[in-house]
């Protein structure tokens, strides 16, 4: 005999992964902004970046953007990984820490 499906329990857990999914995008994104430094702008002009981000329509601004970006990231990971070889001590135990992706 075939095992009856919850589909509300179901329903239930799903809604409940995209929730959590939701507010981690949204943690991360406030991290993005704390590790580059735009924390910094006042939130119109942050906002105006975005929207000027999200409306443009050539492709090789966006390239140069992601370039960008990329070599943000790859210089903090290489940072990260000279100061977790400083903090190592005698028995070879890693450093913890998450790296912003």
């Amino acid at each position: 005999m075939r095992k009856v499906r919850d589909y509300d329990a179901e329903l239930r857990a799903l809604n409940d992964k995209a929730r959590t999914l939701k507010a981690k995008k949204v943690q991360q994104l406030g991290e993005l902004v704390t590790f580059t430094g735009a924390d910094a702008l006042d939130l119109d002009t942050l906002a105006g970046a975005l929207i000027a981000a999200v409306e443009s329509t050539s492709a090789d601004e966006r390239e140069a953007w992601r370039v960008k970006g990329a070599a943000f990231f790859q210089r903090r990971g290489r940072k990260a990984r000279k100061g977790d070889a400083g903090n190592r001590q005698g028995g070879g135990e890693a450093a913890t820490g998450d790296v912003p992706r």
